[in-house]
């Protein structure tokens, strides 16, 4: 299979690596981007409680995205890994049982959602003030579950196929949907925090509708055939892509517990300024992840096509774009920290001056997570789900949980912004150990 058949087969060189990565980069780039803009309309247009109560439900969100990324990036490995191999029929045959599996996860979700509502937000710590925001932004976003899983597993899958551009083409797309709908709920309707809800349920759809298009014309690399029912590719699939549901969850637990220490010592002005950063947080890293997500198929194919001297090439490629992002990113967060965050809340605010003391401290966490983030995504695309799971858990969980659990009582707010840079730090060095304990499995190529 040449290169005009399949763009995974090329010698990819630092720059054709980059482009290839491009449109995963700006794709996630531009999520990050209307993402925030989510925010902003819900914290200017309604108020920053409104804001608040995003982030209180917000850990419901990271497990939908968790169990679609899951089974995205691990059935992603595996389709990926059987094209690598020359097996287009079977790779085809997996990709449809994944899908309908997707669609069928996110309609069990929304009907368990919808019933269990009330204790759900409830048992996320919600206080009465908040309440009554939470509801309102949950139901809407438990509705469009089925569809919100679909767009995540499309735009994996589509990148696999051969159209990164076509991904990104989606990706703006809904997000310029999104925006485009949250200012008509939200401003010309006034539906306040369920419009903006609604908006983002109709920017999952986009790319879900386009999606399910173009693969039943079946005219690239991947289309939909009859499935086998195969159990063990579900599975496998599970396994191998657990680090992202990993991921996710802990983020939903750290993010809970941001929420609860926060309010304990700041009340709904402190969670307010928590969900800034957070998010403020998604957008920069946006960059790492877009990278690591566009390589992870080149990645898994040339593993399974065993073409081990290119791997060694690619992977040396890698580590020098994440270290130019790093800095780029850390440069950013230094000199426009204040700008972004006078964005969500106004300078003079005190939402603006929690947020801004507790910014200078967290940015140091920029310089080291992409490292980290790729470490994750490489292991997963060479199938080693259990590695990739114990990065991403030590990442977003163990050392998190366990700094916010420590920290604050010793330095009070200051040990909530110097958590996640200590946690970074230690993951940074469980990765590194991790890739010169497996040069040898994987050829060392690793390094």
């Amino acid at each position: 299979m040449n290169k005009s058949e399949n763009p995974l087969s090329q010698d990819f060189t630092l720059f054709s690596l980059l482009r290839f990565a491009f449109p995963s980069i700006v794709m996630m780039i531009f999520m990050g981007l209307y993402t925030i803009i989510d925010t902003i309309f819900v914290s200017r247009l309604i108020n920053t409680n409104a804001l608040s109560a995003v982030n209180i439900v917000c850990p419901v969100i990271n497990i939908i995205i968790g169990l679609a990324s899951m089974i995205a990036t691990g059935g992603n490995a595996i389709v990926a890994r059987k094209m690598g191999a020359n097996n287009r029929k079977r790779a085809n045959q997996d990709f449809t049982l994944l899908i309908i599996f997707g669609a069928l996860l996110g309609l069990v979700i929304t009907i368990l959602g919808v019933i269990f509502i009330d204790e759900i937000i409830w048992g996320l710590g919600s206080s009465e003030i908040l309440y009554p925001y939470c509801r309102s932004y949950l139901l809407v976003i438990l509705i469009f579950t089925p569809a919100s899983i679909l767009q995540v597993l499309f735009q994996n899958l589509i990148i696999t196929a051969g159209k990164p551009t076509l991904g990104l083409i989606l990706s703006v797309g809904a997000g310029v949907i999104n925006i485009i709908f949250d200012y008509i709920f939200m401003v010309t309707f006034k539906m306040g925090i369920a419009g903006s809800a609604l908006g983002t349920g109709i920017g999952y759809i986009v790319p879900t509708v386009v999606g399910i298009i173009i693969f039943l014309k079946g005219k690239g690399m991947l289309k939909f055939v009859k499935p086998i029912l195969d159990i063990g590719v579900l599975i496998e699939s599970s396994y191998n892509g657990f680090s992202e549901m990993v991921s996710q969850i802990s983020t939903a637990i750290t993010t809970f517990l941001f929420n609860l220490i926060m309010m304990n010592l700041l009340g709904e002005n402190g969670v307010a300024a928590i969900t800034i950063i957070i998010y403020t947080q998604f957008m920069l890293t946006a960059l790492y992840i877009g990278f690591s997500m566009g390589v992870a198929p080149i990645i898994s194919y040339n593993y399974g096509a065993k073409n081990y001297q290119r791997l060694k090439k690619i992977f040396k490629n890698c580590m020098i774009c994440i270290s130019i992002m790093s800095i780029l990113v850390w440069l950013v967060s230094l000199f426009g920290g204040s700008s972004l965050i006078s964005i969500f809340s106004p300078q003079g605010t005190k939402v603006f001056e929690i947020t801004n003391k507790g910014f200078p401290i967290f940015k140091y966490s920029f310089l080291l997570c992409g490292f980290n983030i790729f470490s994750s995504a490489m292991f997963t695309a060479l199938s080693n789900g259990k590695i990739s799971a114990i990065i991403s858990f030590l990442r977003t969980f163990v050392f998190i949980a366990v700094g916010l659990l420590v920290l604050p009582k010793m330095l009070n707010v200051l040990g909530v912004w110097i958590a996640v840079p200590i946690a970074e730090f230690l993951t940074l060095i469980i990765s590194g150990t991790f890739i010169l304990k497996y040069r040898s499995k994987y050829q060392k190529f690793l390094v």
